[in-house]
């Protein structure tokens, strides 16, 4: 469907407002997905994130910064997200004996079990998202966006 349809306008749009559109609408639509396929196990995509950044530290902790900057959303509030994950068991947070200041957080093993639930399911939905597209295309798509987020 193109995006006046979607967006129900007649009038003209240009090329470049279009592509804005579409990525907007893309976005979204993706962020929907995502939360359905996360709904029944009551986390956000937000979490979700943060528990793969974890897992992605294969069992050394993280510090809140480290965290926050791996984040695909820089809007989220960091701290809130983890309290929410450690009051759900899937995080924990260590404070160092030497330096009270400095807490590490890092994924309990209920956490490495809710990924490998959630994993094959994230999968089958980003693969639902890109089979109308070819590997090429998928390739060529990829870095025209990173081309589009360097425009410094």
């Amino acid at each position: 469907m193109k995006i006046e349809d979607l967006l129900k306008t007649s009038g003209k749009i240009s090329e470049t407002k279009r592509l804005v559109l579409n990525l907007i609408v893309t976005a979204n639509f993706l962020s929907e997905e995502m939360q359905e396929v996360l709904k029944p196990y009551g986390i956000s995509s937000q979490q979700f994130n943060v528990l793969r950044i974890l897992r992605g530290q294969k069992g050394k902790p993280a510090n809140l910064g480290t965290i926050q900057e791996r984040m695909v959303s820089k809007m989220s509030n960091t701290t809130r997200l983890v309290d929410k994950l450690i009051e759900k068991g899937f995080c924990q947070r260590i404070t160092c004996p030497s330096n009270r200041r400095k807490v590490e957080i890092t994924i309990t093993e209920a956490g490495q079990e809710l990924l490998k639930e959630i994993d094959p399911l994230v999968e089958s939905m980003e693969n639902r998202f890109s089979e109308k597209l070819t590997t090429k295309e998928i390739t060529d798509l990829n870095n025209k966006l990173n081309e589009l987020r360097n425009t410094n």
